[in-house]
């Protein structure tokens, strides 16, 4: 789980930091509207494990007998602190790129939210009832959506939802119509806590050696994501019920492949240092960015250590990739080094 988590970690870091966001190669970048890249599956991939490491630690002190609110009383409190870190860069990222503008939402911020649901419901709800409230989830923010009549940017009900709660507070404003969106509003965090929910059922399938679940949970999901995509679309800003599965299914089978290769074959775990340090790395990186932009020095770094030298030999979209590929290099020689140490940053 270490080594999974760790190597999705060093994936957001590769998306999310390319030196020239106008020469990305097309798999390191987000669909526009609808459909699914490898790069759509990171921030599932990352809540899928979210809910997994919830069932790993938490549930076999519920089953030793620890009451459910000693152990649910830190999990709200760390769920607290990952949000506030959310807001936390938010704030840095209005100094380094436009002082009047805050946004609300964000990655971090889902994650704690979703956090804080998926260990409530471990501690409090049997496996049956998780089931029926993961379906219930899809079902229902299904049906939401499609009241809506509307899957279209800004247009759609879950856009119109945040952007009436946050107001010019999210992440992307239409000039043509005034309208807000946030691929990681409320609303769309419905879809996101059933992703969670897979990942804690998963879990709970890994720490129980049972990988032949894990491999069936992956083809239902990508089938079942297949059909719901012919009726509403595959949609990684809305976490559409067919995102939901179809990136489900992947994630299962993906945490099935680790657990094959690095717990039973002895494979090494790459990643593992991300995977101890993610706060440490997400975080840590994304200060160093926004230091950077804010100082005015990540551009002439760009052009002078890549773009300069590398565009003519090899056109732009390759420095930009080795910029990407050198930020991942350098946190990982980061949180190698605080491995080496045995010091972890925890929240």
């Amino acid at each position: 789980m270490d080594a999974l988590r760790g190597l999705t970690v060093a994936a957001m870091l590769l998306v999310n930091d390319p030196g020239d966001w106008g020469h990305v190669y097309a798999p390191l970048l987000h669909s526009e509207w609808n459909g699914f890249t490898p790069t759509d599956l990171v921030f599932p991939m990352f809540l899928f494990i979210v809910g997994a490491s919830i069932a790993l630690a938490m549930m076999p002190r519920l089953e030793a007998g620890v009451p459910a609110r000693t152990l649910l009383r830190p999990a709200l409190w760390r769920a607290l602190r990952i949000v506030g870190l959310g807001l936390f860069l938010h704030l840095i990222a209005m100094w380094a790129v436009d002082r009047e503008y805050l946004r609300l939402p964000g990655v971090l911020q889902r994650i704690g939210v979703c956090f804080a649901a998926a260990a409530c419901i471990a501690l409090y709800l049997r496996q049956r009832a998780q089931w029926a409230l993961f379906g219930a989830l899809l079902i229902g923010y299904f049906a939401l959506l499609a009241a809506g009549d509307s899957y279209e940017p800004f247009a759609n009900i879950a856009s119109r939802v945040d952007f009436s709660i946050f107001g010019a507070h999210v992440y992307q404003i239409d000039p043509a119509s005034g309208r807000g969106h946030d691929p990681e509003g409320l609303v769309s965090t419905l879809g996101a806590l059933a992703t969670t929910l897979l990942g804690l059922r998963a879990g709970d399938w890994l720490r129980r050696g049972d990988a032949r679940a894990l491999l069936i949970a992956g083809a239902a999901g990508l089938l079942a994501g297949w059909a719901v995509s012919g009726v509403q679309p595959i949609n990684k800003n809305l976490w559409t019920p067919a995102y939901v599965l179809w990136a489900g299914g992947w994630s299962c089978w993906i945490l099935a492949l680790c657990h094959a290769l690095i717990d039973r074959k002895g494979w090494p775990p790459l990643g593992r240092a991300f995977g101890v340090n993610a706060i440490a790395a997400y975080g840590g990186s994304a200060v160093l960015l926004l230091v950077l932009m804010g100082l005015g020095w990540l551009e002439p770094l760009y052009r002078h250590a890549f773009a300069d030298w590398m565009t003519p030999r090899f056109g732009p979209y390759v420095p930009s990739l080795a910029f990407a590929l050198a930020f991942v290099a350098l946190w990982w020689l980061v949180v190698k080094a605080l491995d080496a140490r045995r010091i972890y940053f925890k929240i």
